[in-house]
């Protein structure tokens, strides 16, 4: 139990391990995005004051001519315009940068593309003349305007990547568990075959000495019974074939055998439809399935109480309840009933109702879930096979 709390727990860890550095990730990929934008802001204050300089009066150097034409050229990417005070675009040769030609030769558009670029930025106001101001309009760079996005694309992507990794991670955890427990069972039903042989031969020794003992014809029952369960251990891992079709009558079998062998205390019952129910399933699995969850109700219930089978038909399915009078369970307990290695019992493997759910789901195309569990009120098994339509 304390090893299945350490797995959760640094499972939990990871999990927040992951999410911090995606979201560490996205605010670092903000926060450069963010200097880019003020790093284009600071180009273009530095272009507006070089075209202040420009327009001025004052007699310029050539070193300062040289400057203002390095300031120019290096304003190849940000998107500029130079407008009169009135906001209407000046067309004449270097007052606009990076403006598609298309714009330049539509005075709308053109308008537009300086309304919008004011809904971005505040323009930069230059006074070129007494009473006369120039303003300089500015957006984004084509890259920048692309970058907007990527913090955002990032995180979906590492989160998409997140969810397939833990998906993948987690089929192959489950196929590894299923040819463990089917390699488990396997090697189980060849561990029974050779004292059930040695049995077998013990059998007829004592047919021979008394052929109308009872204690043989018992041990023989059990025996046939020691077979028909190393059957079922051999079958798993290996696909098996529906050939049986009466339902009613593998289970009125099951009961048979099991009511023989039950504690008295117990008030077993059997309640299902007079008519046939013919469904395809393999009996010796499917009675296994039934076998065990009859075992587990008789151990929750402590060897007395009131077991019920009841068998009907619903919405096109085949209901099977196994419903007891046990300890019931909490929430926690119903949630993990089916996943290997989880028992309530001290002695538990924690195998069977796993197993029993491989059985029913994968080569049944059933389900088996506890559709009612209560502590101290007991539980309902139920498994649900689909009829044929």
């Amino acid at each position: 139990m304390q090893n299945r709390v350490l797995s959760k727990l640094n499972n939990w860890v990871v999990f927040v391990l992951f999410t911090v550095v995606v979201f560490a990730v996205v605010l670092y990929s903000v926060v450069l995005i963010r200097e880019l934008r003020q790093r284009e802001t600071r180009s273009i204050e530095v272009f507006a004051k070089a075209m202040k300089i420009q327009q001025t009066k004052i007699q310029i150097d050539s070193e300062t001519q040289d400057l203002l034409l390095s300031v120019f050229t290096e304003n190849d990417k940000l998107p500029t315009i130079i407008t009169d005070g009135n906001k209407n675009a000046i067309l004449a040769e270097g007052f606009y940068r990076n403006i598609p030609p298309e714009i330049l030769s539509d005075s709308t558009k053109m308008r537009q593309m300086i309304r919008t670029m004011e809904s971005h930025y505040a323009p930069f106001k230059l006074q070129v003349e007494k009473g006369k101001n120039q303003f300089v309009f500015y957006d984004n760079s084509q890259l920048l305007n692309n970058l907007r996005f990527f913090p955002y694309f990032l995180g979906v992507f590492i989160l998409c990547y997140l969810l397939f990794s833990f998906w993948f991670l987690r089929t192959v955890k489950r196929n590894d568990e299923g040819l463990v427990w089917a390699g488990l069972a396997k090697e189980t039903a060849h561990q029974i075959g050779t004292p059930l042989s040695s049995m077998i031969g013990w059998i007829e020794v004592m047919r021979d000495e008394n052929p109308d003992s009872e204690g043989a014809k018992e041990i023989e029952k059990d025996i046939y019974r020691l077979k028909t369960i190393s059957e079922r251990f051999s079958k798993i891992g290996s696909v098996p074939e529906l050939n049986d079709l009466n339902l009613n009558e593998t289970v009125q079998i099951n009961f048979d055998y099991l009511k023989s062998r039950i504690s008295r205390k117990i008030n077993f019952g059997l309640k299902m439809p007079p008519e046939p129910l013919l469904i395809p399933h393999n009996r010796i699995l499917l009675s296994w399935v039934i076998e065990n969850l009859v075992k587990n109700a008789v151990d929750a219930m402590k060897g007395a109480g009131t077991l019920d089978i009841l068998i009907y038909e619903k919405q096109k399915n085949i209901l099977i309840d196994i419903k007891d009078t046990g300890s019931g369970m909490t929430g926690a307990q119903a949630k993990n009933a089916f996943k290997p290695g989880f028992s309530t019992k001290k002695r538990g493997w924690g195998l069977g109702l796993s197993l029993a759910r491989r059985v029913i789901k994968e080569y049944h195309n059933g389900d088996i879930k506890i559709s009612q569990t209560e502590p101290g009120k007991g539980s309902t098994f139920r498994i649900i096979l689909k009829t044929v339509d």
